[in-house]
């Protein structure tokens, strides 16, 4: 058996797309963003789905949002560790 390519964690969306909304790509370069999404990641729990909107379809609204927190959380610590430990 193999994996397909279809399946992944749907918090990487989640991620994605507070980076977008802070604008991420415009405050730092490729190499901090990979690190930066690979540490908020790593904390949190996984989600796995095939299709994106099957989640969009029967993710109820406070999950999502809980969702959300968790990875805003996430992302703070990341922030403020990668940003006191450059890596020069």
């Amino acid at each position: 058996m193999r994996i397909s390519d279809d399946i992944h964690n749907y918090y990487e969306k989640l991620v994605l797309d507070l980076f977008k909304e802070l604008k991420i790509e415009e405050k730092y370069d490729n190499e901090f963003i990979a690190d930066l999404t690979c540490v908020v990641l790593n904390q949190l729990p996984t989600r796995y789905i095939r299709h994106e909107v099957d989640m969009s379809f029967y993710l109820p609204a406070s999950e999502r949002f809980e969702m959300q927190g968790k990875v805003r959380v996430a992302y703070n610590k990341a922030i403020e560790f990668m940003e006191s430990n450059p890596s020069d």
